[in-house]
């Protein structure tokens, strides 16, 4: 067993000793999808979700991966099973379109793609330490509902919010918020819980999905529609969402303080996703 486990195409090993070939088309031009998720006591919380958005991911990138569901979830229990103890692991894994000489195009039928994973410790944020933001234009392209790799626009935004000495960076297109670097944003406005639709200006999150079938579940109305930058900094409250660390209030952004007026929601939801992860997670 290891404390940082690797994995690539069904080989296991420490990883920082792992290596990938030099014609991955992972390398040369981010040719891939990834999930991340959380597990504990080696239970992956919300695996058939991720699947489900891994398969639409590949689906509309036309990578011809050809592993079912069973199988990569074979493929992901051991790595985990590889890690050494840990109360909850983070788990990545990608799939790359294959190993081929550099070129544009996609190579032929005979390529298969490639399954990279490694599983590492973790400790989940307390949700009880708001988030400070930073406000960007969004200059990242058209496809945003695909998890690909390309997330360049996404690394320097993250950069820039760590120089501010912030969280996270929101990210608006004009006047419309879209999501953060690498996380979604929701509001609470008069009772409601307000998100962006997932079209292709968003990911659709997994834990945001989860949010909203919580908030439904505890009578908090939904609405899945756009909002703006104002309506965002006169919310009642602003949440935001990630695999990582589910669900954190937003105290700031820009160095202004907002949200504070819904701290009762806020915990309602933050203690019901919580329960959840802990119920789904539980010892099998």
């Amino acid at each position: 067993m290891w404390k940082n486990v690797g994995y690539y195409n069904g080989k296991l090993g420490p990883l920082e000793e792992m290596t990938v070939p030099l014609n991955d088309r992972a390398l040369y031009f981010g040719d891939g999808i990834y999930e991340a998720a959380c597990a504990a006591n080696r239970v992956i919380f919300g695996l058939e979700d991720h699947l489900d958005r891994m398969y639409n991911s590949l689906r509309l990138l036309e990578i011809p991966f050809q592993m079912s569901r069973e199988e990569v979830k074979a493929e992901l229990q051991k790595v985990l099973d590889a890690a050494d103890d840990s109360p909850v692991h983070f788990l990545y894994w990608q799939i790359s379109r294959g190993t081929a000489p550099r070129n544009h195009a996609f190579p032929g039928p005979e390529v298969a793609p490639n399954l990279m994973a490694y599983a590492k410790p973790h400790t989940m944020k307390s949700m009880d330490r708001p988030y400070k933001l930073i406000s960007l234009e969004d200059v990242r392209f058209k496809l945003c509902h695909i998890k690909t790799l390309n997330l360049i626009p996404s690394v320097l935004a993250s950069q820039q919010a760590a120089r501010a000495g912030c969280d996270e960076a929101v990210l608006h297109r004009g006047s419309r918020v879209t999501e953060c670097a690498h996380s979604n944003i929701s509001i609470l406005k008069d009772g409601v819980l307000r998100t962006a639709p997932t079209d292709e200006l968003i990911l659709p999150g997994i834990t945001r999905k989860h949010l909203l079938q919580l908030a439904r579940e505890h009578g908090i109305p939904v609405r899945e529609e756009p909002f703006t930058m104002v309506e965002l900094m006169n919310a009642d409250e602003a949440m935001v969402t990630s695999s990582s660390a589910l669900c954190m209030r937003v105290e700031s952004i820009d160095g202004i303080p907002v949200g504070g007026k819904d701290p009762q929601r806020v915990k309602l939801l933050q203690d019901a996703y919580l329960e959840k992860f802990r119920r789904e997670t539980a010892p099998q």
